[in-house]
């Protein structure tokens, strides 16, 4: 045989489970997830076999994590992963129908255990980008592009979208911004709404950390609960609510109360420049617990405020990375909720690995961890029956980690991109007229935040004519210093008569908000003069990453 034809035999030492349980495992992970604890919880749930079989329930419970791994196999695909390499091992050979009592036999309980187990904050108070001056980012949000087989039982359940939709799933969530770990989940049908599941997850929430969210969680008693938690917030307010001027802060902001909970409202305006020459625009009005403008100026806030769409890149790599868009396997609300438990719990696992082997480099940022990298090594680890039990070379990342610090991403950059939505039967897949951002991400060269000093005037939504409100605000703020009677504003607005009857209750009511004053019975004025042109506006060069 030529020298260049040469053959080598490589043997392989595997550690593994012995016997039956060899199959339960799962991979360079199941250091995060070791056999006492799987065993722990199912003796907690009360889900251990009553007979040791070819098939037990600890190796049931790593067989459905596998699942969430390779969501495009079936049962038999996946279970061939998990023993390719274990056939010496007495790994068992079953059927699908034996998998599927399998997976009937552990239940959803021990996988929404463990996941809980497994939840959590990652990052330590020094990881860069986890906190903001000693507090912890935290982020609310909800997706709801889960999809369910469109069968009775699911549909029974969860309902349908449209009649041509499947059944969808609604997932609210509550992650770290720093590492887009997850602390905790709630799924459920989507006909409730988002603070609905989101007041699930109060109970999480703790001193010490920093609530970020959008405009769907600016209800009143939404911001009470978080307040009442201990933790601090900056949420987003719908830019129709006008609430009080009670004073005006030193870097424009202003303090008020919503529902009866004293907060700082910082209105800004935002241009951004691309490095393509186009020039975007936007407006945010941001509530925050935050009140001392000197530790926590209004600029660094509303730059903050967009670490809040870290959880969306958590929910793609859920949605599109782990699940490739996917339809959910299960055909009834039980196999659902055990399917989604699962990839919850497989998706913390890897951003676990992740946040371990950036934290294994000193001052690397967890944005710089791929998502992507870590969940391949992860599946080629169980297909391997690498790494079950450590060895002593694989060093404090792991092999999952190892791949991971190989192919660190490069640092963030500033950089604005479109949200597309490309569903064809989407009402906001078509893009308004006027609508000039970039189809393509570009980066970013300046970034300009402008501070209106109080309470701008009233913002109109495109295309709605002006209300009630609108017009008694803008009539009033024409000429701050003069009072006006309920007559005199009703003959200046031209109210027909039978509006007219109402206007002295609008106007009595508008004044108990804030949003006029009642400087007498029966007589009323702007709430505060006209706040002029900005006064506070800063510029930015190295800006965190803002989506629009």
């Amino acid at each position: 045989m030529p020298a260049d034809c040469a053959t080598a035999v490589v043997a392989r030492v595997i550690r593994c489970a012995a016997g039956v349980f060899a199959p339960g495992h799962l991979g360079g992970l199941t250091r995060f997830l070791p056999f006492e604890l799987v065993d722990a919880v199912l003796e907690e749930t009360r889900r251990v076999q009553l007979r040791l079989r070819d098939l037990p329930s600890r190796a049931g419970v790593y067989f459905v994590l596998a699942m969430a791994l390779f969501p495009e196999l079936g049962y038999l695909g996946v279970w061939g992963k998990l023993t390719g390499e274990l056939k010496e091992a007495g790994a068992a050979g079953p059927s699908e129908k034996g998998l599927r009592d399998l997976r009937r036999r552990v239940g959803a309980a021990p996988v929404k255990a463990l996941f809980e187990v497994a939840a959590g904050p990652l990052a330590w108070p020094r990881t860069p980008g986890a906190c903001y001056r000693g507090l912890r980012t935290v982020a609310f949000d909800g997706c709801s592009s889960v999809r369910a087989p469109d069968l009775q039982r699911n549909r029974a359940w969860l309902g349908k979208a449209g009649r041509a939709g499947y059944p969808a799933v609604r997932l609210m969530a509550l992650a770290e911004t720093g590492t887009r770990g997850l602390l905790g989940a709630v799924f459920g049908p989507c006909d409730a709404g988002e603070t609905a599941y989101a007041s699930r997850l109060l109970h999480l929430l703790a001193p010490g950390m920093l609530v970020l969210a959008d405009r769907a969680f600016d209800a009143n008693e939404f911001l009470a609960a978080v307040a009442a938690t201990g933790a601090e917030f900056l949420v987003r307010l719908d830019a129709g609510r006008r609430p009080p001027v009670l004073a005006v802060l030193q870097d424009g902001s202003f303090l008020t109360r919503i529902g009866g909970l004293a907060v700082r409202v910082i209105d800004a305006g935002i241009t951004v420049t691309c490095k393509d020459g186009t020039v975007l625009h936007g407006s945010y009005r941001l509530a925050t617990t935050l009140a001392d403008p000197l530790a926590h100026p209004a600029g660094k806030l509303v730059q903050l405020y967009h670490e809040r769409w870290e959880i969306e890149s958590a929910f793609y790599a859920l949605r599109h990375t782990m699940m490739n868009g996917r339809v959910l396997r299960s055909g009834d609300p039980g196999g659902l909720e055990q399917e989604l438990w699962a990839i919850l719990a497989a998706y913390q696992l890897l951003r676990t690995a992740m946040t371990d082997a950036a934290e294994s480099r000193p001052g690397t940022d967890p944005d710089r961890a791929s998502f992507t990298v870590a969940l391949q090594a992860a599946r080629d680890q169980v297909t391997r029956a690498a790494g079950i039990i450590p060895a002593d070379g694989d060093g404090p990342a792991g092999a999952i980690g190892n791949a991971v610090l190989a192919r660190l991403l490069k640092a963030r950059r500033p950089r604005v991109s479109v949200r597309k939505v490309k569903s064809p039967v989407s009402r906001y897949n078509a893009r308004p007229d006027g609508d000039d951002r970039p189809l393509a991400s570009q980066d970013i060269t300046a970034l300009t935040i402008t501070i209106y000093q109080g309470q701008p005037g009233p913002r109109l939504r495109p295309g709605r004519a002006p209300g009630r409100l609108d017009q008694v605000l803008a009539l009033l703020a024409a000429s701050p210093a003069s009072t006006w009677t309920a007559r005199e504003i009703a003959d200046a607005l031209n109210a027909p008569g039978p509006r007219r009857a109402g206007l002295r209750q609008q106007l009595t009511r508008w004044a108990r908000l804030g949003l006029i004053r009642k400087p007498a019975p029966g007589t009323y004025t702007a709430a505060t003069p006209d706040p002029g042109p900005p006064e506070n506006t800063e510029t930015c060069i190295q800006a965190p990453e803002y989506p629009t």
